[in-house]
């Protein structure tokens, strides 16, 4: 006899979070997970505050053309991600996530246990197990399809946030974290390459790819760095290089001119994956979205903390430049059709 996995539609609210808390580790809030709403600790006295939203079917699929199948714990790593990235951004440290998952009857408890699994892990790596964050509460919803939203605090620790407004001509432009790997992976999993086949090449290439879109890991130990070493502006590389640039751009009302041999050298990475796939590896790198690095401006003549690379300037003007040319690829739109 076939044993048909268990789905969230055959368990009470209160037995799926039975489930799920012990999978988020210890809490770093005053009062956690069990009551109406969680107590943290606001140490500066200021708390930065971001929200951010996964949707079935528009930021990932269940099922990808490649056949590559999304488990949970891929989903909860990229929402916590995502969302400690945009704290990171301010130059403050995460110091706590409050998720809301909306689920279909017919979602498995076994991959939402893994969505759980997935957020604490994501926090544990990539702050490196300092036990300052944790997913300290959230809310449970029933709908058509997956839908998963964090919403993250932070602590500046008595330092100015950095706003994407305070460029200024003959500002440096600092980049660091991957660029353009997870458009690759995008790709790579809406291609009619059959992923089962690619996970097993000797060079694993294009596997690499994938996780870098599964799975980003944003630096996020160095907004803080940046903020400290006086970085004038800063912000998440979410939407792509060249898009989000130009956010610096408008903000501070400026010009960025992006360093071209840079560029280049970081479509070069990534052009046998691209020709394999038939496309521009400088696509990926101006217009891939979802790595979420660090782009962040300094003052003239500043030494970028260790871990930033120089791939531009700030000048007058507006707008993004490559090399004082105007770029092909400008990155992704959330309601572009």
């Amino acid at each position: 006899m076939i044993a048909h996995p268990l789905c969230v539609g055959q368990l009470g609210e209160a037995e799926l979070l039975e489930r799920i808390f012990p999978r988020l580790g210890p809490t770093t809030a005053l009062i956690g997970p069990g009551d109406d709403a969680a107590v943290i600790a606001a140490p500066d006295g200021r708390t930065v505050i971001s929200i951010d939203t996964l949707v079935q079917d528009a930021d990932f699929r269940l099922m990808w053309p490649s056949g590559y199948r999304t488990g949970g714990y891929t989903v909860g790593w990229k929402c916590a991600a995502q969302n400690l990235s945009d704290i990171n951004a301010m130059g403050a440290v995460p110091t706590s996530l409050v998720v809301s998952l909306t689920l279909p009857g017919s979602t498995e408890v076994a991959w939402v246990e893994d969505l759980a699994s997935g957020l604490a892990g994501a926090v544990t790596s990539l702050m490196f197990d300092t036990g300052r964050c944790s997913v300290v509460g959230g809310d449970l919803g029933r709908g058509s399809q997956i839908v998963v939203t964090a919403a993250v605090t932070g602590d500046l620790e008595g330092r100015t946030p950095v706003l994407r407004s305070g460029a200024r001509p003959g500002d440096v432009l600092g980049f660091t974290g991957a660029l353009g790997a997870a458009a690759g992976g995008l790709a790579v999993l809406e291609s009619s390459l059959d992923y089962s086949t690619v996970r097993e090449e000797p060079d694993q290439l294009l596997a690499t790819l994938v996780a870098s879109q599964n799975r980003p890991h944003p630096p996020i130990h160095l907004g803080p760095r940046a903020a400290a070493a006086g970085a004038t502006a800063m912000l998440d590389v979410s939407d792509g290089l060249v898009r989000d640039a130009g956010r610096i751009a408008r903000a501070s009302g400026v010009g960025i001119d992006l360093d071209a041999e840079y560029v280049r050298n970081r479509a070069a990475l990534l052009a046998p994956a691209a020709q394999r796939l038939g496309t521009d590896p400088l696509d990926w790198v101006l217009g891939g979205g979802e790595d979420h690095g660090l782009l962040a401006t300094f003052p003239p003549g500043a030494v970028l903390p260790k871990g930033f690379v120089r791939m531009g300037i700030v000048q007058d003007g507006c707008g993004v430049t490559v090399g004082g040319e105007a770029p092909q690829a400008m990155g992704w739109d959330h309601f572009a059709g």
